[in-house]
């Protein structure tokens, strides 16, 4: 007896075997940093995620998150990932470098995986392009970016200005069209600024990269964009010759 398969999925395009993995510990609340990541990584890395109730009324204190981001980390290990990242920058900046650098150490430790946050991205990312003088800006509130503001201090980033909506939730931050992002850059523009902190992974933000690079002629970060670029440059070994989708300016056009 002969079988025949169906095909006609197959024939738009599976997705090939993943060459290398990454795992995500994401917010709940979080719509975009997985269509994000799918749509710019090359599809020869896998990108895996598992969900955390950390934002309305589960907002805690990152200290109080241990136990589950390890839990969660301990899931993501299960699916063969070779990182896992806690992937929240307000929560990952909270309580400046050396919290942030002990929760990886946890993540490590509870998988035997090299463990990565988005603020030690961010960090990378920053450093990477050479910059000391940021434009913040984000969704925010006020003192969620004080508390990003002096975790940049801390590594030697100086923000000169920024900018937090104040935005009441999740609903809100999605509402915003990558626009809204370039309009605020070149209204917040400074000169004496060297590059811009695009600070969320549940915006339209990425989408903004590119067209602030061109319009203002400076360098964007962003905090999706910074953990894929950190993620393919820790997996190039992997994935050899695999590019990102276009559109994620200097930061990975320059080193990936």
């Amino acid at each position: 007896m002969s079988i025949t398969l169906d095909r006609t999925v197959s024939s738009r395009g599976f997705l090939p075997t993943p060459l290398a993995r990454i795992g995500l510990i994401i917010p709940s609340s979080n719509r975009l940093t997985e269509p994000q990541l799918r749509h710019f990584a090359p599809p020869e890395l896998g990108i895996h995620v598992t969900r955390l109730q950390m934002t309305g009324k589960w907002n805690r204190p990152l200290a109080q998150l241990t136990e589950d981001i390890e839990r969660a980390a301990s899931a993501l290990a299960d699916a063969k990932v070779d990182i896992v990242v806690f992937h929240c920058t307000g929560h990952a900046m909270e309580a400046g470098p050396q919290a942030d650098a002990q929760t990886r150490e946890r993540i490590a430790r509870a998988t035997g995986i090299e463990a990565m946050s988005t603020a030690s991205a961010i960090g990378e990312a920053i450093a990477a392009l050479g910059v000391k003088r940021l434009i913040l800006m984000t969704p925010y509130e006020q003192d969620v970016n004080e508390h990003e503001i002096d975790y940049l201090r801390q590594i030697g980033v100086d923000v000169v200005h920024d900018v937090a909506l104040a935005l009441p939730g999740s609903d809100d931050y999605l509402a915003q069209p990558p626009e809204r992002w370039v309009e605020l850059a070149a209204e917040h523009a400074r000169d004496n600024a060297d590059g811009y902190f695009l600070s969320c992974t549940n915006t339209t933000q990425i989408e903004a990269i590119a067209p602030i690079e061109r319009l203002l002629g400076k360098p964007v970060v962003n905090s999706n964009q910074s953990v894929l670029w950190a993620c393919l440059k820790r997996l190039r070994h992997k994935l050899g010759a695999a590019r990102p989708a276009p559109g994620l300016g200097r930061l990975v056009e320059s080193q990936i």
